[in-house]
C-alpha cells in the first residue's frame, strides 16, 4: 500500500490532524502514554462544501487555509496523522493459520481480502494487524484488515503535501476515536475492564454511535443527524443566512424564545433518532444496556442534550474532555480552544499515535 500504516503501530513525532466538513483541528502531544502532555492545540473553520464526507473537494482553497493555520500557530511539525471517515474504509476481522511466516500470512490475507472488497485490490490501500489467537480455535489467529480506495488516501496525501507535510499515518476515524476514549474509560470507570461504553460523536451532519467493551469496538452505526440541523433550524426560525445562524449558535446571541422554539425540538428529534439507533445495536449485540455514555463533537455541546440522552437511554451521559488527565504545556494553558475540548477528540486520538499505539 502507499502509506506505512492504516492500523499498525507508529513510534515517531507526529501531530494529529482531523480534517472534516467542520474544519481543521490539530493536536500535538509529548511526554508518554502514561503521562501525556498537551503542547499544541489549534483549529480553523472551513466554508461549507470544501470537505464532503472526508474528501477534499476544493483542494487549493483548503490548502491555503491549512497553510495559514500552520503559519499563525507556528506549527513546525512535518509529519501528521490523518483519518478517513469510517464510511470510506472497509474493516473486517478474519482468521488465518497461526504458524504462517510473515510472507505467507500477507499472501493469505490478500486472498481473504478479495472476498470482502468490492473493487480490484490494485485500486486499494490495504493494511492489517493481528488481534490475537482465535477464542474458538487456538491454532488460528484473528486478523483485522482495513481497506480504502487508493484515491481517497491520495486525496488527503495531496492536501498535506501541498503545505510541505507528510502523511505518516492514515487512520480509520472510528479507531482514532477509540484511542482517545480508551484513556477516559480508564479514568471514569477504573477497574471495569468489561464495561459497555457508548460513544456518541455528533458532528455537523452525522452522528457516530460506537459501542466498545474492554477497549474493543463491538458495534458501530452512523445516524443522519448532527449540529447542522440546529443551524438550519435557527436560520429558518429567525430568517438568518446559514453563516449568520452558525455564528449566532456559537456565540449564544439568540432571542429569548430560542430554547423553547428551536433548541427543544432539536434536542427531542436528536434523542429520538439515537433511541432508534440503540435499538439496532441492542438487536445486533448481546448487550441490552450501556454502563456509560460519552458525548463528543461540535453538535454535542447543545445545552441540555447530555441530560436528555441520559434520561432517554437510562445511562449516565458525560460530555467528555479528551485532555482530561493530561498535563498542559505553558503555551496552551490559556488557549481559548480548551473551552471547546469535545471538538478535538478525533485529533487527540490521532495525536496519540505518536506513542506507538
Amino acid at each position: 500500500m502507499d502509506l506505512k500504516s492504516l492500523l499498525g503501530k507508529r513510534q515517531e513525532e507526529i501531530v494529529g490532524m482531523d480534517i472534516s466538513s467542520w474544519g481543521i483541528k490539530v493536536v500535538g502531544l509529548s511526554g508518554s502514554m502514561d503521562q501525556p502532555v498537551l503542547d499544541l492545540l489549534a483549529s480553523t473553520r472551513l466554508p461549507v462544501g470544501h470537505i464532503v464526507d472526508g474528501n477534499v473537494v476544493k483542494m487549493s482553497e483548503v490548502a491555503e487555509v491549512l497553510r495559514s493555520l500552520l503559519r499563525k500557530n507556528r506549527i513546525n511539525a512535518k509529519k501528521v496523522a490523518l483519518a478517513l471517515p469510517s464510511s470510506a474504509v472497509i474493516t473486517k476481522k478474519i482468521m488465518v493459520e497461526g504458524n504462517l511466516n510473515p510472507a505467507d500470512m500477507e499472501s493469505q490475507i490478500e486472498e481473504e481480502a478479495r472476498q470482502y472488497i468490492p473493487f480490484p485490490l490494485e485500486e486499494v490501500s490495504l493494511d492489517f494487524c493481528t488481534v490475537g489467537p482465535n477464542p474458538q480455535r487456538s491454532d488460528m489467529l484473528d486478523v483485522l484488515i482495513a481497506a480504502a480506495r487508493r484515491d481517497r488516501v491520495q486525496n488527503l496525501q495531496e492536501l498535506v503535501e501541498l503545505v510541505d507535510l507528510e502523511a505518516s499515518v492514515v487512520e480509520v476515524q472510528s479507531y482514532a476515536l477509540r484511542l482517545a476514549t480508551k484513556r477516559l474509560v480508564d479514568i471514569h470507570l477504573p477497574g471495569q475492564d468489561k464495561a459497555v461504553v457508548l460513544l456518541l460523536k455528533i458532528g455537523a451532519g452525522r452522528t457516530l454511535m460506537q459501542v466498545t467493551v474492554g477497549g474493543a469496538i463491538v458495534y458501530e452505526r452512523d445516524q443522519a443527524v448532527g449540529g447542522e440541523q440546529l443551524t438550519q433550524r435557527i436560520a429558518s426560525h429567525y430568517g438568518f443566512s446559514r453563516d449568520e445562524a452558525e455564528n449566532k449558535k456559537i456565540s449564544g446571541a439568540l432571542a429569548q424564545d430560542f430554547e423553547s422554539s428551536v433548541l427543544a425540538p432539536y434536542v427531542s428529534t436528536t434523542v429520538q433518532m439515537l433511541v432508534r439507533g440503540m435499538q439496532f445495536i441492542y438487536n445486533s449485540t448481546p448487550y441490552s444496556k450501556v454502563n456509560q455514555i460519552f458525548l463528543t463533537g461540535g453538535g454535542a455541546m447543545a445545552p441540555g442534550l447530555a441530560a436528555a440522552i441520559s434520561t432517554a437511554l437510562q445511562s449516565p451521559c458525560t460530555l467528555i474532555n479528551p485532555f482530561e488527565g493530561m498535563s498542559l504545556a505553558p503555551q496552551v494553558r490559556n488557549n481559548l480552544r480548551l473551552q471547546d475540548a469535545p471538538l478535538f477528540v478525533g485529533a487527540c486520538g490521532l495525536a496519540l499515535r505518536r506513542f506507538g499505539l
